[in-house]
Parts: structure tokens; C-alpha cells; sequence
């Protein structure tokens, strides 16, 4: 018996944490393209931006468990084809590896600007810890960085380089910020706060071309506009690496599809993390995540029924960001025309939206919220029947709500 992981990030690692940690002690080998062992990404744009002096890094497990472990690591190395009917991985480097159980762990990559001089050299993502060091130098006084979409990860980067003095511009194509996590009262609300924050942030635009030296790159809008920048951050979304599953003939679409088990179209391979489309037993559907606790948790499920603990992936999605301060945390799956439901001070960062739909409770928001989002992630595992009234109320313990729910 042996097991490939295919994947060095975060569920690459947490596969072979698991693997280890339930009792599997057959071969387990590691392939994965960055010379990093296995890493947690949100340090990114988060704790490494916001002191560029910091070196820590989140690592899934020190050097010397993998080691100590049995684990053949073969980093600076990808996976080029997978034989599934011989059941081996063919490497970039040539080489093969044979395996039993196959973890498909490739997790996604940056989108990149589909306009001229979208490959401009001053334009760089934020998705490995090289790109992190990069964006670094710039966090100053002087600098100008211009944002490229008003994501997650665009608006972290536009709050460390204010946090740090550098002059920011942020472009985003679509009418509101964060407009794929959250809704339109918590985009305003961030919207507001970036401005307040001193950012020139401007939706509804269109960036058409970059030109500019290498070192002082112009960006051009449709309405004839320009801004001129030292270094542009480009958070447009990312795209799972679902190229060797298709290639394999495995079901893919837009991820690769998996069952509540991990379990591909192939009995043998597996997958887990931001590529994967897995269906949610919770939510009755095959959803695709970009997130810390899917990365993790979904791993640790694959990890477990190959190691022959059947177990269920059956999680209420879960996400964080820290902007400026101000911990923003969101479970479930925000819906347009869903009711909104108010609870404490969002407007002075200190309180939770909730989404009802059908007279459950389907989704919360939390600002600086972080004990009562915990328990609202469970009234939503356990149904969510719950009535509005009892959400706005602060004199109702949302722990209350849940403990009912149970019984």
C-alpha cells in the first residue's frame, strides 16, 4: 500500500498529518511544485504584510517531522500525468511513482489580467511566500500601490500598505467591494471604511491596458483615466488546478467533483482543498471553497477514510478576514434576496448581520463578533429554524437559541 499526495500547501500537508496521525504507516510520498514544505496561506495578506519585519510562517509541520515520519518529499518537482490505469504519477522531472491511494491536493491559482500588459513585471499576486516578500519592500511611506479588485485579498493588501503609510489606489470592475462574500450592507460599510482609511477606492471601472518601465507601471481605465504606481497587487480571483483530473478523464466541473468522502469519479484518487467541488450533505449541493477550514478540514476527512475511518465532510463553510483592525468573520453562504436580520452596532464594527431564508437562519456575518458567530456557524448546522425576531434581539443568548436546537 502507499498513498501520493500531489499538492504542497496546506490540505497537502494536513492529508499526511492525518494520514500519519490515524495509524496509516504504509509509504506516503509528498510531490509538490514550490521548494516550501507544506505552508497556511492566510499569513499572506494578513500577519506578513502588516509586519514586514516577521518571518514567521505558518508551517503545516516542522522539517523535521516529515522525516521522522517516513514522508518522501519531493519539492521543486510537479505532476505532469497520472496513468490511471497503472495506477502511477508521471513527474516533470521524468520520473514515476505508483500508488494506491492518490490525493489530488493542487489547490488554485491567481487568475492573471486578460488585457495588454497584463504581464507586466510590476504585477504580482499574493499566493506564495516569495509573492508575499515581494509586495514587502513596498509597505512604506512614498510608495504607491494600485489594487487590482476589491476581493479578500485586495482589500488585506490596501489595509497593511495604509496601515503603513503608502499611498493606495483600488480598482474594481464590479459595482461593490467584496461583492462575491458578502452583502451589499457589509460592502458599503467597507467601502466607507477604506475611504475613511484614506484609499482611493473606485468600482464600476474597467482597467484596460498596462504599460509603463518595469519599475513604474501606468495603469489605463476605459474613461480615459491613468494611475501610476510602483507595484500592482492583482486579486481577481483564482482558478482551480483541476488540469491533471481533467486530463485524467475525472469528473471536473469548475473543481474537481468529489463525493461528501473525497472521493473522485476514480475510487483510488481522492481530493481535498480549493480545487475540489464537494458535495455538502449540510447544504444539499456540490459547492466549491476557497477557505483556511476547507483546505484543513476536508484533508483531514480524506485522510481518515483512507485510512479506513469512514467519515463525512459535512462542514457549514467558514471564512475570515482582519482588516484595519477589525475581525470580520462569515459562516454559511451569503444569497441575494435573502432576509437581513441586524443584530448590535454594524455600523460601528461591532455586531452580526444574519441571512434568513425560508424561515431558517442560512448564513452570519460577524464584525469584532467573534463568540456569537461561533454559535451562529451551530444554529446553522443544526437547521437554523430559528425567527428573526430572536436574532436582533441582544437580550436573547444566541447560546440559548442553540442549546434549544439541540434539544
Amino acid at each position: 500500500m502507499s498513498v501520493v499526495v500531489i499538492g504542497g500547501g496546506q490540505a497537502g500537508g494536513r492529508a499526511i498529518e492525518a494520514l500519519r496521525g490515524n495509524g496509516y504507516a504504509a509509504p506516503i510520498t509528498l510531490i509538490g511544485a514550490e521548494r516550501h514544505l507544506p505552508y497556511e496561506r492566510p499569513p499572506l495578506s494578513k500577519e506578513m504584510l502588516l509586519d514586514p519585519s516577521s518571518t514567521k510562517i505558518d508551517w503545516v509541520r516542522p522539517d523535521e517531522w516529515y522525516a521522522a515520519n517516513s514522508v518522501d518529499c519531493r519539492l521543486g518537482v510537479s505532476a505532469s500525468r497520472i496513468d490511471r490505469a497503472g495506477k502511477r504519477v508521471v513527474l516533470s522531472d521524468g520520473g514515476t511513482l505508483g500508488y494506491d491511494d492518490l490525493i489530488l491536493a493542487t489547490g488554485a491559482a491567481p487568475r492573471t489580467l486578460a488585457i495588454p500588459g497584463g504581464d507586466h513585471p510590476a504585477c504580482l499576486a499574493i499566493r506564495t511566500l516569495e509573492d508575499a516578500e515581494r509586495l514587502r519592500p513596498f509597505l512604506a511611506p512614498g510608495r504607491k500601490i494600485a489594487v487590482v479588485g476589491a476581493g479578500f485579498i485586495g482589500l488585506e493588501c490596501a489595509a497593511a500598505a495604509r496601515s503603513h503609510g503608502a499611498e493606495v489606489v483600488v480598482l474594481e470592475r464590479a459595482p461593490r467591494v467584496l461583492a462575491r462574500g458578502v452583502t451589499p450592507r457589509i460592502s458599503s460599510l467597507y467601502a466607507d471604511l477604506h475611504r475613511a482609511k484614506g484609499v482611493d477606492l473606485r468600482v464600476g471601472v474597467e482597467l484596460v491596458r498596462i504599460d509603463g518601465p518595469a519599475n513604474a507601471p501606468v495603469l489605463h481605465l476605459a474613461d480615459g483615466s491613468t494611475v501610476a504606481a510602483d507595484v500592482v497587487v492583482v486579486g481577481i480571483g483564482v482558478i482551480p488546478q483541476d488540469g491533471l483530473a481533467r486530463d485524467a478523464g475525472l469528473a471536473v466541473e469548475g473543481g474537481i467533483v468529489v463525493d461528501a468522502y473525497g472521493r473522485s469519479s476514480d475510487p483510488s484518487i481522492w481530493a481535498a482543498g480549493d480545487v475540489t467541488r464537494h458535495f455538502n450533505p449540510l447544504l444539499g449541493q456540490h459547492i466549491r471553497l476557497e477557505s483556511w477550514q476547507n483546505a484543513q478540514n476536508q484533508a483531514i476527512a480524506v485522510a481518515k477514510n483512507i485510512a479506513g475511518l469512514e467519515t463525512v465532510y459535512a462542514e457549514v463553510p467558514w471564512f475570515w478576514s482582519d482588516q484595519y483592525g477589525i475581525n470580520m468573520q462569515i459562516t454559511g453562504l451569503t444569497q441575494d434576496g435573502a432576509e437581513d436580520v441586524v443584530r448590535g452596532d454594524l455600523d460601528g464594527f461591532s455586531g452580526l448581520l444574519f441571512q434568513m431564508a425560508g424561515g431558517r437562519l442560512i448564513a452570519a456575518v460577524g464584525l469584532n463578533a467573534v463568540r456569537d458567530l461561533r454559535v451562529a456557524k451551530q444554529i446553522i448546522q443544526l437547521g437554523g429554524a430559528v425567527r428573526a425576531e430572536e436574532l436582533a434581539d441582544p437580550a436573547v443568548k444566541l447560546a440559548d437559541v442553540a442549546k434549544r436546537l439541540k434539544g
